[in-house]
């Protein structure tokens, strides 16, 4: 149920007027399991001389600062340095600025499945490889007219296949390693194929490298213009799985530079310049230190409902990082998407 008062949030700063002679679109990146405490306060001390990191010098000098400001800059600059200037950005509960999933698992598949339908299914609780049958906003937005053929995703972690049902096969979802097969593919299609065949496995043979995720979507973006993209990265959440802190920061800054390499080609290119929303999020939470368990979330880890929101685009005034909110959940992003696009999807769980 949506909270009696008001929600402060992204929508009551648009300014539709800005594009309202142009075609809008919207991208959409979600960077698993990454935690807010690091988004708005940078690397943590106590986890970089601890036993989860075993390169504590080196962690210390690239992403150490004594000023939290400067220290949180050194790991994600690109959300510092141009969507604090000219986007927004929720979810700093030092500033009181909540953001949460509503879904009480508080693990992956309950989240984005949240995320995309835009309410809580109490039936998905777990993980595992079923075919989620609610609507998804990818799926509604490709039965309109003007956005048929014109919506893709691309996501590291398979189980996208089965959240966005791509047995139904209405548009293009690439998860995992997979092959992307679509019509018309060009040479660095089946270069990128190749690669992610040949490279060595990460985590399972169920994920690919988030690197490979980005560049199969970034080509696709310019080969195919969609007007609606979404990529998921994974990285971060197996990094953090693993107990290695190190390489968890390390996919945290790499996942912030695949985004700025996302955004300069997005204000470069004629069919999406100052015509295209960037929205940035996080499927849940992790566990708080010292008082749980940073590396793994769910419904017993408190923490693991914390979660944050970032946005960029011509609708979307410079409100840098916002305060003293009321609370804002997952499940009202895919109707704010809708919005951006002037569409109504779930129209009444919408940011306001």
């Amino acid at each position: 149920m949506m909270p009696k008062k008001i929600l402060l949030s992204f929508l009551m700063f648009f300014h539709f007027a800005a594009i309202a002679q142009t075609e809008s679109k919207v991208v959409l990146v979600t960077i698993d399991g990454l935690r807010w405490q690091e988004l708005f306060r940078g690397a943590d001390s106590s986890l970089i001389y601890s036993r989860y990191n075993n390169q504590k010098d080196y962690l210390f000098k690239k992403f150490w600062h004594k000023d939290v400001q400067k220290r949180r800059a050194l790991l994600m600059p690109f959300i510092w340095r141009e969507v604090a200037k000219n986007g927004q950005i929720i979810g700093n509960r030092d500033l009181k600025s909540y953001a949460s999933v509503s879904n009480p698992s508080k693990i992956s598949y309950p989240g984005y499945a949240e995320l995309f339908s835009g309410f809580v299914d109490s039936s998905i609780t777990n993980n595992n490889r079923v075919y989620n049958k609610n609507q998804n906003l990818l799926r509604w937005l490709n039965q309109q007219e003007s956005f048929k053929s014109k919506v893709a995703s691309f996501s590291s972690w398979d189980v996208f296949n089965y959240i966005l049902n791509d047995s139904v096969g209405d548009f293009v979802i690439n998860a995992g390693i997979e092959d992307l097969e679509i019509p018309e593919m060009d040479e660095s299609f089946k270069a990128l194929n190749e690669m992610q065949r040949l490279a060595p496995p990460f985590i399972s043979d169920k994920v690919r490298l988030d690197v490979i995720t980005y560049q199969l979507a970034k080509q696709y973006l310019k080969f195919y213009k969609p007007k609606f993209l979404h990529i998921g990265f994974d990285e971060t959440d197996d990094m953090a799985h693993t107990a290695d802190y190190k390489f968890y920061l390390e996919q945290a800054r790499k996942s912030d530079d695949m985004i700025a390499d996302l955004w300069n080609y997005l204000q470069n290119d004629s069919f999406y310049k100052n015509q295209t929303a960037l929205v940035i999020t996080t499927d849940h939470g992790r566990g708080e230190v010292p008082f749980g368990n940073w590396t793994s979330h769910g419904k017993s880890i408190p923490g693991s409902e914390q979660v944050w929101i970032a946005a960029i685009g011509p609708s979307i005034s410079a409100k840098g990082e916002v305060k003293n909110t009321d609370e804002i959940f997952t499940k009202q992003i895919a109707g704010t998407l809708a919005r951006l696009l002037d569409l109504n999807f779930n129209k009444d769980n919408v940011f306001k």
